[in-house]
């Protein structure tokens, strides 16, 4: 948005110059032709007007003063306005070169249960971040963080131990800013060439602030639900289509996520083959759950 709007202003000021430029140029031909149309008149012995006082064709002093003087003006006026239109190109210019990661549209991600989060990562650990370096990888960089990792989760046929985590060093580009040495944080990703990436469309969380279905959900839970689908419902009326669904209305009732069912609920599959929300522990379910706390 930020470009648009700084390309419509370019667009305003470029064109009331141009425009300017064009009346100007306009006015000062339509001068010197009306001022032709006179010299003509006198040379052809039209004396209507008055004594020319000409000599050899020429037009009286007072005219060629008058015309001295306006083109004068107008060479001034346009000299002006192509200073002023190279003066705030080259500041738009300078604005654009240092912020241009502000100019940059800002990141934008589809809501996604943690459930989802899980299943469609590649890595998910519980770590602290201890250290932070900037790398200078493509055109606006790489942030790589150190972390201790506390749990590993999912991954373990990825990579056996995360040491570091990379991310877009601008958050305008999802990149994710994580605080140092102060907080555990739940770390979901991809990972790539031995190299684990995230982003602000990963599910990345300080630990503390998750609900104890979802530590739980993390724990052991989502993986159970991986092959059943979270059918989000964003308008009313909203149905399941198969048996592997489960209906997210979130969007509904808290105006996006987090939600209750994102914080409370996991969708698991049944014993009778379909899928449905899933809370607390029945008899039934403790010889397929493990049930102890994370």
């Amino acid at each position: 948005m930020p470009l648009l709007f700084l390309n419509g202003i370019i667009d305003i000021v470029i064109g009331r110059e141009l425009q300017s430029l064009w009346v100007a140029f306009s006015s000062h031909e339509l001068y010197v032709s009306d001022t032709r149309a006179q010299r003509t008149d006198s040379l052809s012995g039209d004396f209507s007007s008055g004594p020319t006082h000409r000599c050899c064709g020429e037009l009286p002093i007072s005219q060629r003063l008058r015309l001295a003087q306006r083109r004068k003006f107008d060479a001034f006026r346009i000299n002006f306005k192509m200073k002023s239109c190279l003066t705030l190109l080259s500041l738009l210019f300078i604005f654009g070169s240092q912020h241009v990661d502000k100019l940059t549209e800002a990141c934008s991600c589809a809501l996604s249960h943690p459930q989802d989060a899980y299943c469609n990562s590649d890595i998910v650990i519980r770590a602290k971040v201890v250290g932070k370096k900037p790398l200078k990888d493509g055109p606006f960089g790489t942030m790589r963080y150190t972390v201790k990792q506390m749990k590993m989760y999912k991954g373990f046929n990825k990579i056996q131990h995360v040491q570091h985590i990379y991310t877009d060093a601008s958050e305008s580009l999802c990149g994710v800013k994580f605080d140092i040495n102060k907080y555990q944080y739940l770390i979901t990703g991809r990972v790539y060439d031995g190299k684990v990436y995230t982003g602000l469309c990963n599910f990345n969380e300080r630990w503390e602030r998750l609900s104890l279905a979802q530590k739980k959900g993390i724990n052991h839970r989502y993986q159970l639900g991986c092959n059943c689908r979270i059918k989000p419902c964003h308008y009313l009326p909203c149905f399941v289509t198969s048996k592997n669904e489960c209906l997210w209305t979130d969007m509904l009732s808290h105006f996006g996520y987090p939600g209750y069912q994102s914080r409370h609920y996991a969708c698991i599959q049944q014993k009778e083959g379909y899928c449905s929300w899933y809370r607390g522990m029945t008899s039934r379910d403790k010889t397929t759950i493990n049930t102890t706390d994370p």
